[in-house]
């Protein structure tokens, strides 16, 4: 088959997938977005980048800036067309930021399949979930509403729709919900691994390894939609029961799903206010985003990974964590139970339960005599599930071949 492949931010979730369908004899082409400068596995046109500043105010906001970015991958798509000749005889691009809205008006022949990570919701997800930072209000649900509109046209238009988990399959309406399958991007287990010798050079020269006692810390932003405030709060008891403990943190100041704190820079200015005078800063690392693997090497390290979630998308990082064999503690949670059983690949506590948090850093820190055995079913759980050669992506090349002819 011709597959075109679009996403704002190419390869992402199809990183492996592209290739392995060039390497079943497909032809491949991905289209991107003009400012994405991420190295591709296979060949890339772009579209025009939208306009950074979205004049448009108020509930119509979001669908203005997502239909917009759908009618410039059209545009794009259309050059493709009448220039190139070029015809695909599917289409699959992620559903997030609109860029499929339009495309079978350029293609009605094509399979149009999208990638649908999450659907919005109102209730028993994040909005309202915690109070402390976003108040359940009638603005704040229907804002989520409006916010899910292109979400709705994107798998209504498609033939079928992908979802990495059954939990974020399930944040659709059941009418949209029977157009989904469940399958997981994967997990690269040969890589994401054990690894006892692995090393980490901090910033100021210190070496850590998997001798010391290290506590990771992992999210693309350091926000509470990742329980950030739950786990800086954590720190001074944890730092005070185990003073050899080394805190890793890896993530960026910004926001990724949230909103910025109203009275601070960021969310990390914000918490290192609040515990001002209660912290050893000197064994706290903020290494910011990294390479993948100094990102990796902190997980091999680790002697506890703590994971805390909103009920929203899961994160590559409790994947990757438990196929390195972590001792995970992480938040109980809708979308980590579906991976974490407490007492048998991790430890679960309640999002909001501070003192459970605390207790159960500092067991896995002491050196839970269970620790070992959590790890290393935490990987098995990777490896019987989501393994990449194994599991995922035979599962994926299938499903896009089931569209052929």
């Amino acid at each position: 088959m011709k597959i075109l492949l679009v996403h704002q931010n190419f390869p992402g979730q199809f990183l492996h997938l592209a290739p392995a369908l060039v390497a079943r004899g497909h032809e491949v082409l991905a289209l991107t977005d003009e400012r994405n400068e991420r190295a591709s596995p296979v060949r890339v046109v772009r579209y025009k980048s939208p306009p950074q500043e979205n004049p448009v105010r108020g509930l119509a906001r979001s669908y203005a800036e997502h239909a917009e970015r759908g009618w410039l991958t059209a545009r794009g798509c259309r050059a493709l067309r009448d220039r190139h000749g070029y015809t695909p005889d599917l289409i699959l691009g992620h559903s997030g930021w609109g860029e499929t809205l339009f495309l079978r008006e350029i293609w009605p022949a094509a399979k149009l399949l999208v990638y649908a990570e999450l659907m919005y919701r109102t209730r028993g997800q994040d909005v309202g979930f915690d109070p402390e930072i976003s108040p359940d209000s009638d603005e704040g649900r229907v804002s989520t509403l409006a916010r899910s509109a292109h979400l709705i046209q994107g798998l209504v238009q498609a033939d079928a729709g992908i979802a990495p988990t059954r939990y974020q399959a399930d944040s659709f309406p059941p009418e949209l919900r029977q157009k989904l399958t469940v399958i997981h991007d994967g997990i690269d287990t040969a890589v994401v691994c054990p690894d006892p010798t692995a090393r980490l050079a901090l910033p100021d020269g210190r070496v850590l390894t998997a001798q010391d006692e290290v506590l990771s810390y992992v999210s693309r932003s350091l926000e509470p939609y990742r329980g950030f405030h739950r786990f800086m709060r954590a720190l001074p008891e944890v730092m005070r029961a185990r003073p050899a403990a080394q805190v890793v943190l890896i993530g960026a100041d910004g926001v990724s799903y949230g909103a910025k704190p109203a009275d601070a820079e960021s969310w990390k200015a914000k918490m290192l206010a609040e515990l001002d005078g209660q912290l050893d800063l000197s064994r706290i690392h903020f290494l910011g985003r990294v390479p993948y693997p100094q990102y990796l090497s902190v997980l091999q390290i680790a002697r506890v990974h703590c994971y805390l979630t909103y009920p929203f998308v899961l994160s590559w990082s409790l994947t990757e964590a438990m196929s390195a064999g972590c001792y995970i503690v992480a938040s109980d949670t809708e979308p980590v139970r579906e991976l974490i059983r407490d007492g048998e690949n991790g430890r679960l506590v309640p999002f909001f339960d501070q003192p459970a948090l605390e207790a159960a850093l500092i067991r896995g820190l002491a050196g839970d005599p269970a620790g070992a055995t959590l790890g290393k079913n935490a990987r098995q759980t990777i490896l019987e599930t989501y393994d990449l050669r194994t599991k995922s992506l035979p599962r994926l090349i299938d499903w896009v071949e089931s569209f052929a002819g």
